[in-house]
């Protein structure tokens, strides 16, 4: 509690017309001032005691009750200052003794507010202090301590920002001035690329805080896992790297510079960290437009089924050919007449086979159309990484069917005797087929419990199945579409011509167009549509593993290595009903920036693991350039605090004088308080005042009547 003296007025009248009053008293006074005459004095002294009385002087005494200053701790917990080395535990030592000296101060109370990680934003220091102000009053801010490296990205951008008058924000870093840190920063990284073609990163290795970026680097890089290429790159300058796009689907590309190292025994020389000495880039391989040679045979009701399906996609160049007439038919037409163009034989099955990325033959007879040499040639485009999908009807059966052919040693299977079926059927779903990309969860297939709400097919070829997956049954089970992998190419073989009623709607239908596109894009590598497949990604902290395998059996465990060579294994599991369409999935911690690798024993796959927050990795150096205007403004101070035990000593100073020092740093005193009581002292009560009044009348008479 504290008491304090104070004078003012309680005019009985309105001070304008007190000040009209004391006018006309001067405009009396002033003829008789002029003269000199005697007792003038004395009349003007009757005058100001009259308008003192009318103005009621006083002396009044506070009662105060005083309020504690307010000081604001802001520390930083970005993620910045957390992978710099030592900058957490620095910041969290210098937390302690902040507490402890203002602690020591009189009349100071201190607020510690967290700055917490910004996500993508990076560092919101700016925001956390508005909010901290929303609940402390501005008369009792005394002032603002920053611990953090100086990384903060909301810093107001017209320098105008103050948390209030006379209020000083003092900005208190860990570390030492002079810290340097070297850096990747990408220019430019694709996101995609046409298999086939290059795509190009463009990056800068940057030494921050040395003022001459000279010399060379050592930067590493891995794709995919392989064995790691190593190049020297110009410190300071843009770089190029030329990467060719060979495959389908996503590829990370892990790039890495060597750590920068300071003279022996000078630990200034180094950098603060080796976290922004890597990046991790994922380019997805797409393909450019697809070429699809489509031959159809003998023309039948379903022959534009699978050219209405290729041409319906824009991401297909379709070549088409029908072959109307077989050669052995001879009706003496004019060879003029029979066709506008020859069939391009040797050109399509020849010189451009591998240009295309899909064969498709519909219920193609062997006439003599294609000698053995050109069958050969697509057995063994196939072998070699090609597609081919083959559409069977009644013709292959019998001596011009393609299984008697060089090209029947890389069909999945061989029709057998009496191999035509003329039944009534609905195709269902395999066993092995309710677990493969191509027909799992198909619209209406069946289940363990139903039978698929198909519509009826009537026809089937009866074959053999030599090699394969049967993802679908016909009649009495037999294989309806069997698929298979033969060398490093594709085969699907469908055992019916009669696909095409699903597209007219008869007896209900069937999703002929999405099962016809699905196999065609697995028979073009789609990555999405992989039977044996294991991928890996990184979401908000936690590496998902997914296994896909038609391999019905308990999943094995997968073997995780991070990014430091760490490794651990663990265990996938199931998902849904009949083992999720053979999937299985695992989780796991990836905190660790970099290239994680995941393996269940046969495959290998990649994730790349990028800092959460990039503004926060962009520079790890404790740096007072981004927030030094404001605390200029102020006039507060940037200081280094070391490890934690060099906060330099804090003062509270009065209004006026400097709140920085040599070796200190200052709260503005405040001296906000509460007025708990007031009394009055009038200093011209009515007692005292006609006394005076009359007694001074009496004495200006007596002097004018001299």
């Amino acid at each position: 509690m504290q008491t304090a003296l104070a004078f003012d007025f309680a005019p009985i009248l309105p001070v304008w017309l007190i000040l009209a009053l004391g006018a006309l008293c001067l405009l009396a006074l002033l003829p008789a001032l002029l003269r000199r005459a005697r007792g003038a004095w004395w009349r003007a002294l009757a005058f100001l005691l009259v308008l003192g009385a009318l103005s009621q002087p006083r002396l009044v005494e506070q009662t105060r009750e005083t309020r504690p200053d307010i000081a604001l701790l802001l520390v930083d917990r970005s993620d910045s200052t957390r992978v710099a080395a030592h900058h957490d535990a620095a910041i969290e030592a210098a937390r302690r003794q902040v507490e402890a000296r203002i602690g020591r101060l009189r009349e100071v109370e201190l607020r510690v507010v967290d700055i917490p990680e910004g996500g993508n934003q990076g560092t919101r220091a700016f925001a956390a202090l508005e909010r901290a102000l929303a609940d402390i009053p501005a008369t009792r801010l005394a002032g603002v301590l920053l611990l953090s490296d100086g990384q903060v990205h909301d810093v107001p951008t017209d320098g105008t920002w103050a948390p209030g008058e006379g209020v000083p924000l003092h900005l208190l870093m860990p570390g030492r001035q002079g810290e340097v840190d070297r850096r990747i920063r990408l220019l430019e990284a694709p996101g995609f690329g046409i298999v086939g073609r290059s795509v190009e990163l463009r990056l800068i290795v940057e030494d921050l805080g040395v003022p001459t970026q000279t010399g060379q680097a050592q930067l590493t890089l891995r794709r995919d896992g392989q064995a790691p290429i190593t190049e020297s790159v110009p410190i300071g300058r843009e770089h190029r790297i030329t990467l060719p796009i060979e495959r389908a689907g996503p590829s990370v590309i892990d790039l890495v510079v060597e750590t920068r190292q300071g003279p022996a025994g000078d630990r200034q020389g180094g950098e603060v960290s080796d976290v922004n000495n890597r990046v991790v880039v994922a380019i997805n391989g797409v393909r450019d437009r697809l070429r699809v040679l489509l031959v159809s045979g003998e023309p039948h009701a379903g022959e534009r089924t699978w050219r209405r399906l290729l041409k319906a996609d824009p991401g297909v160049d379709l070549v088409h050919f029908t072959i109307l007439r077989p050669p052995e038919k001879d009706d003496l037409t004019p060879l003029n007449e029979l066709a506008l163009i020859a069939f391009p034989v040797r050109e399509l099955f020849q010189v451009k086979l591998r240009d295309f990325d899909l064969v498709v033959f519909d219920r193609f007879a062997n006439r003599g159309i294609l000698p053995p040499s050109y069958l050969r040639n697509i057995a063994e485009y196939v072998r070699g990484g090609g597609a081919l999908l083959v559409s069977v009807g009644p013709e292959f059966v019998g001596g011009t069917s393609l299984a008697g052919t060089p090209l029947g040693a890389v069909l999945p299977a061989r029709p057998v005797q009496q191999a035509i079926l003329d039944q009534a059927f609905r195709p269902r779903i395999s066993i092995p087929g309710s677990r493969h990309p191509v027909t799992e969860g198909l619209t209406g297939a069946n289940t363990e419990a139903t039978e698929a709400s198909w519509g009826r097919w009537y026809r089937t070829i009866r074959t053999e199945a030599r090699a394969g997956t049967t993802v679908m049954e016909g009649a009495g089970g037999a294989p309806l579409l069997v698929l298979d992998r033969v060398g490093q190419g594709r085969v699907a073989l469908m055992l019916s011509d009669h696909i095409w009623l699903w597209s007219r709607g008869h007896d209900g239908g069937g999703p002929q167009q999405e099962l016809l596109r699905r196999t065609a894009h697995w028979l073009m590598r789609e990555p999405e549509l992989e039977e044996e497949d294991l991928t890996a990604r990184i979401e908000a902290g936690r590496l998902m593993v997914n296994r896909r395998s038609l391999d019905a059996g308990a999943p094995p465990e997968v073997t995780i290595t991070a990014p430091d060579g760490a490794t651990s294994r663990v265990p996938l599991s199931h998902g849904g009903a009949n083992g999720g369409g053979g999937r299985a999935s695992a989780e796991a911690p990836a905190a660790a920036p970099g290239l994680w690798q995941v393996s269940d024993g046969r495959r290998q796959a990649f994730a790349a693991a990028m800092p959460a927050n990039p503004p926060e990795f962009a520079d790890l150096r404790a740096d007072p350039a981004r927030v030094q205007p404001l605390v200029t403004a102020t006039g507060g101070a940037s200081r280094w605090f070391g490890d934690g035990t060099s906060v330099p000593e804090i003062r509270s100073v009065s209004a006026g004088r400097d709140a920085q020092g040599s070796g200190w740093i200052g709260l503005r005193r405040r001296e906000d308080h509460t007025v708990t009581g007031i009394a009055a002292l009038p200093l011209l009560p009515p007692w005292l005042m006609l006394p005076l009044l009359l007694g001074i009348a009496i004495v200006a008479w007596r002097s004018e009547a001299r």
